[in-house]
C-alpha cells in the first residue's frame, strides 16, 4: 500500500494549532480578557498601595490617632501632667455648654470668622482685579501683596503691636495728621477685636488675591470681547460673566478661609492673648488657654471636640448647599 503525503497544502484559517496531531484547546476570548483585567487591577492596586501607603500611614498616626485620643480624653477629668485621671462621661461637655463664658466665646468666634472670611473675599477680589490689569510693575506688586502670607503669624502680630501703639505707633501718627485721637486698641472694647481682624486680613489678603488672580486669568477673553461688542459695561461684564465663572474659586476660598479662620491662634496669642477680659478669646484660643494655662487637659479636649464638630458641620453645609451654586465651565 502506497501512502501519499501532500506537502504545502493550505491550512484552513479557522483550524486550531495542533500538538502531536491533536488539536490544542484555547481559552475563550471573554475568559482571556477577564484574566487580563484581573491582572491589571491587581497591578493598579499594588501601585496605589505603594504610592498612597506612606501618606495613609502618616494620616493614621498623626491625624486620626490624636483625634480618637482627644475624644477619649474629653470623657476624663484630667489635669495636664497628673498621673491620675477620673472618668466623667459627658461632664466636660455639660460644663462647657452651661459655662457663663461660652456665649461670649462663641459670639467672638462667629464675629471674627464672618468678618475675616467675608472681608478677605471681597478685598481679595478687588485686589486681584487691580493686579490683573496691565500696569507697570505689576509683578513686583503681586509679590509684595503675597509676601505677608508667608510670614510667621506671631511675628506679624508683634510687628503690628508697635504700629497700633496708642502713644508711639504709626497708626497714631497717621490719625493725628487728620486730628483724630487714637483709640485704646489694647484695653477698650471693641478695639482689640477690630485690631486682630485688621491684622488677620492684612496677612491673608495676598493669598486670596493670588487665588482669585489665577481664576481671572482662566476666564476666556472671547467672552469679555463678545460682551464688549454687545455694549455691556465693565460692571455688567463682571457681574454677568466674570463672577459666575469665578464661583469654583470662590467656593474653594470660602471653605479654606473659613477653616483657617476658625483655627486662628498665632495672631491672637501675639497681640492680645485673648484679652482684655476675654474679649478676643475664640474657640481655638480657649482650647490653648484651658489646656496649657489652666492645665485642664480633659476639659480642653472636650472644647476641641466641639470645635471639630463645628468645622465638620460647616464643611458639610458648604459642600451640600453652597456647592449647588457653583458654575463649572
Amino acid at each position: 500500500m502506497t501512502t501519499v503525503v501532500t506537502s504545502g497544502a493550505p491550512r484552513t484559517s479557522g483550524a486550531p494549532p495542533t500538538r502531536g496531531g491533536a488539536p490544542t484547546p484555547s481559552a475563550p476570548p471573554a475568559l482571556h480578557r477577564s484574566r487580563l483585567g484581573a491582572r491589571r487591577r491587581r497591578r493598579n492596586l499594588l501601585w496605589a498601595l505603594l504610592l498612597a501607603g506612606p501618606n495613609v500611614v502618616l494620616l493614621l498616626v498623626f491625624v486620626y490617632r490624636p483625634l480618637l485620643q482627644s475624644l477619649y480624653l474629653s470623657t476624663l477629668q484630667w489635669n495636664l501632667g497628673s498621673p491620675v485621671a477620673r472618668p466623667v462621661g459627658l461632664g466636660n461637655y455639660v460644663e462647657w455648654f452651661t459655662a457663663p463664658t461660652t456665649g461670649r466665646v462663641v459670639t467672638t468666634t462667629l464675629v471674627f470668622t464672618v468678618t475675616t472670611v467675608g472681608g478677605a473675599l471681597v478685598l481679595g477680589l478687588g485686589l486681584a482685579l487691580l493686579l490683573n490689569r496691565r500696569l507697570k510693575g505689576r509683578g513686583v506688586a503681586r509679590t509684595v501683596a503675597f509676601a505677608p502670607y508667608v510670614l510667621s503669624g506671631f511675628a506679624v502680630g508683634i510687628l503690628w503691636l508697635f504700629m497700633f501703639d496708642p502713644r508711639y505707633g504709626l497708626i497714631q501718627e497717621v490719625l493725628g495728621w487728620v486730628g483724630i485721637a487714637s483709640p485704646q486698641w489694647y484695653t477698650a472694647r471693641p478695639w482689640p477685636l477690630v485690631m486682630i481682624i485688621v491684622v488677620y486680613l492684612w496677612k491673608h489678603l495676598g493669598y486670596v488675591a493670588l487665588i482669585y488672580l489665577a481664576g481671572l486669568q482662566a476666564v476666556p477673553q472671547d467672552l469679555r470681547d463678545a460682551a464688549a461688542i454687545d455694549g455691556a459695561s465693565s460692571a455688567r461684564t463682571l457681574r454677568s460673566i466674570v463672577l459666575p465663572l469665578l464661583t469654583p474659586t470662590t467656593f474653594f476660598l470660602l471653605v479654606t478661609m473659613m477653616l483657617a479662620s476658625l483655627q486662628s491662634f498665632d495672631v491672637i496669642k501675639a497681640m492680645t492673648q485673648g484679652g482684655p477680659l476675654g474679649s478676643t478669646t475664640t474657640l481655638m484660643y480657649s482650647i490653648y488657654e484651658e489646656s496649657f494655662v489652666n492645665g485642664r487637659a480633659g476639659y480642653a479636649s472636650a472644647v476641641a471636640t466641639v470645635l471639630f464638630l463645628v468645622l465638620l458641620a460647616v464643611t458639610a453645609v458648604q459642600m451640600r448647599y453652597v456647592q449647588r451654586k457653583v458654575h463649572y465651565a
